[in-house]
């Protein structure tokens, strides 16, 4: 389960204070999966960041009784003077898990060859992204987290490894999708949720989020 109580958080912009959440309270628990929908520049990144405690709120309190996955496609959890090697065993080891067993899977989906062994700074977007996904789903998370801004692997047939991986692991685990697009958390979630200027309303209904969403969208 992951609970928010009271979570604010606003930046200073130079100009003005931008208000990402203001005292938001909201549970999801396993099993039922959110969609949230926001208009791009309202703080998308910045919700499902602090969902898994890559930034923390101003005020409030978040609570995680589960294993909650980084955000798909976030890099930056990865040294880049250390092998993706190195990084894989170091995060499985923080993460409980088997380091030989994360190694294996990481060396077979991310498929770097011999780049596996060599310093993260020195590979492409495309093989930081595919070595990102590929420890996230080696990691076997109870709620993944997936953020549309993050960057995306082009590589075709990683693509198909992959998802196939996490489809099946979707089918047993919950997710929290944020997107400015119905269509993207329609592929997810049945409930789900419209930020906009700092409040969250969630809706038993995806139907009716979208029916919210298109509104605020017109006036």
């Amino acid at each position: 389960m992951l609970e928010f109580h009271d979570v604010s958080k606003s930046f200073w912009t130079g100009t003005r204070r931008k208000v990402i959440l203001h005292r938001a309270s909201f549970r999801v628990r396993l099993g039922r999966s959110l969609g949230i929908l926001a208009p791009n520049g309202t703080g998308k990144t910045t919700l499902i960041n602090m969902m898994c405690g890559l930034e923390k709120p101003d005020e409030g309190e978040i609570l995680r009784r589960c294993r909650v996955s980084f955000p798909l496609g976030f890099m930056g959890g990865l040294v880049a003077k250390h092998s993706g090697n190195e990084n894989v065993r170091y995060i499985a080891r923080l993460y409980g898990l088997d380091p030989d067993y994360a190694e294996a899977f990481c060396r077979w989906l991310a498929g770097l060859e011999e780049y596996f062994d060599m310093p993260v700074g020195t590979y492409s977007q495309g093989m930081r992204a595919r070595l990102s996904f590929a420890l996230m789903l080696a990691l076997d998370f109870d709620i993944f987290l997936i953020d549309e801004g993050m960057p995306a692997t082009t590589d075709v047939e990683f693509n198909r490894r992959a998802g196939s991986i996490l489809r099946d692991r979707l089918r047993s685990a919950t997710v929290i999708v944020v997107s400015h697009k119905p269509d993207v958390i329609e592929k997810f979630c049945s409930s789900a949720g419209v930020l906009r200027n700092g409040r969250l309303n969630l809706f038993d209904s995806l139907e009716e989020a979208k029916r919210m969403y298109d509104y605020e969208a017109r006036h």
